[in-house]
């Protein structure tokens, strides 16, 4: 595994693959950082996935809509967030998707008395953002809540995709 940088308009992120997979992606000062890895231990380096990676997030922040073709996913997750991951790939650009709402995309299974709650902590570690668009996620209101990057961030995301057209 080797760690790598990226400096986007949003500020440093931290990249971490191998030539197999993406297994982090984070803002330098979010929440949760680094999720389960201690990124003090892992050097420095390019890999396969970190260079289609940074290409990805180049077209991203030229206001492109990427694809994710070649580049493998593999977050250190539950079952259930993986579920949930799935559902948030499947997000469009540029739209948002409320937790409640993403919460009846889930499969049945599940106690659905706390199921929105499940789906929000699920969204809040995710440890590959933009990738799994977990920014796209916004309250029931139409708010936007939690978010691991900072709302600041998520604003500005949401902005760049064009899900937010009056701000």
């Amino acid at each position: 595994m080797k760690k790598t940088f990226y400096n986007s308009p949003l500020g440093q992120i931290t990249i971490l693959t191998d030539d197999q997979a993406i297994y982090g992606l984070w803002f330098d000062d979010q929440k949760n950082f680094g999720g389960h890895y201690d990124l003090s231990l892992i050097d420095q380096g390019m890999t396969e996935q970190a260079d289609k990676v940074i290409k990805w997030l180049d077209q991203y922040f030229a206001g492109q809509n990427p694809r994710l073709d070649g580049i493998v996913l593999n977050p250190h997750t539950t079952e259930f967030q993986k579920k949930v991951y799935h559902a948030l790939l499947k997000m469009p650009y540029g739209k948002t998707v409320t937790y409640k709402e993403l919460s009846d995309l889930i499969q049945s299974g599940y106690p659905r008395k706390n199921l929105s709650r499940a789906v929000g902590n699920a969204v809040g570690r995710n440890q590959i953002l933009l990738l799994i668009p977990c920014h796209r996620v916004i309250g029931s209101n139409g708010a936007l809540t939690g978010y691991a990057g900072g709302l600041a961030r998520k604003k500005e995301l949401l902005k760049l995709e064009g899900a937010l057209k009056n701000e």
